[in-house]
């Protein structure tokens, strides 16, 4: 069926459509600021190139190997929209993203950015770039380019998505893949600052939707707003870790996001070890009993969907255990011995 003809002559715009070219000028206008604070000398490119360009220094570096992991904030965006506070998301994009390389033993290069909304509020966009950016400076990394899309009818009303992707270097004989990793090795848990960017759909379901909790509501045992709580940032552990690569044989990493203990450090073991870890060796954050109480959750379901407290999982020989503990506390971590490696297949036992 052919549609009717607009009879009115009206001049259809890109505006009218939704799209608002003078707001996306604004908002590359406002991050700009933002954005050159992480450059280094290595960005060749300014802001608004059409590709960002990076030289590679490798400062010591026998055999470069670039490493990179793209991720999003999943639906702690969310809690952001609701608190309305999005000056945080951006930098918990990036730290995720360092923990991610940082298990390979990489340090962050440059990091690129995908922000998307139905309608480009410039004041919004250039906190969640100032937060990226706050994020970059702070592990010394590049904000190399990005892509801001205004998409009417994608996305709900003065909501968002956002994804990044980063870039780092390790050296080849440097790697870190978990091929060392025997029985015997202990587990030291580096603790995480509470839910990080992962299982907000089960925390939101428990506190918001079955405990009718709301944002703005204030908790004694987590002493701050039940927003603030959920919006702590993604902890960083590049900065403490970065420094001990060089002088002790970490034999694995693994970073706890999404799939929680159940899944993540297997990721890092070979196919005939398993972990044992002692539930008695730390005490999860009270936000974690809210969210089991709230939803009567089972553990096993709060294991495999939270970190329950630990961020970071290293597994090193035991005869330097200690020793990494005390430097890991002493560079501003709360680490602790939290289990072993065992003969196994692959998988881990929470006792």
């Amino acid at each position: 069926m052919t549609p009717e003809p607009d009879k009115t002559n009206a001049v259809s715009t890109y505006a009218e459509a939704g799209v608002d070219i003078n707001a996306a000028s604004e908002t590359v206008l406002r991050m700009k600021e933002h954005i050159r604070s992480t450059f280094t000398p290595n960005v060749l490119a300014d802001v608004g190139s059409f590709g960002g360009m990076y030289a590679l220094d490798r400062n010591g570096v026998r055999e470069p190997v670039l490493v990179s992991s793209i991720d999003g904030v999943g639906t702690k965006l969310k809690i952001a929209f609701l608190m309305n506070r999005h000056d945080t998301v951006g930098r918990d994009l990036v730290w995720h993203c360092a923990n991610d390389i940082l298990v390979q033993g990489a340090r962050p290069l440059f990091f690129l950015d995908y922000f998307a909304t139905a309608k480009l509020d410039p004041r919004i966009a250039a906190e969640v770039v100032k937060g990226m950016a706050d994020g970059c400076r702070a592990v010394g990394c590049a904000l190399l380019g990005g892509e801001t899309a205004e998409m009417p009818s994608m996305y709900a009303e003065g909501e968002y998505d956002l994804a990044g992707c980063i870039v780092g270097l390790v050296d080849r004989g440097r790697i870190i893949d978990g091929r060392r990793v025997t029985p015997g090795d202990a587990l030291i848990g580096l603790a995480s600052d509470g839910l990080h960017t992962n299982g907000y759909s089960l925390a939101r379901h428990a506190l918001l939707e079955k405990a009718g909790l709301n944002v703005d509501r204030y908790i004694p045992e987590l002493g701050k707003t039940l927003g603030e709580e959920l919006l702590a940032p993604h902890r960083c552990y590049a900065p403490a870790l970065l420094p001990l690569l060089n002088e002790f044989d970490i034999h694995a990493l693994a970073h706890i996001t999404g799939g929680g203990f159940y899944d993540n450090i297997p990721r890092s073991l070979p196919a005939d070890c398993q972990a044992l870890v002692d539930r008695r060796s730390w005490e999860p954050a009270p936000i974690f009993r809210l969210i089991q109480e709230a939803g009567n959750i089972a553990d096993n379901e709060m294991f495999r969907t939270f970190n329950m407290g630990i961020g970071m999982v290293l597994v090193v020989g035991s005869e330097v255990a200690m020793q990494i503990v005390q430097r890991l506390n002493a560079a501003g971590e709360d680490a602790a011995l939290i289990g072993q490696i065992a003969r196994g297949n692959n998988e881990v036992q929470v006792v």
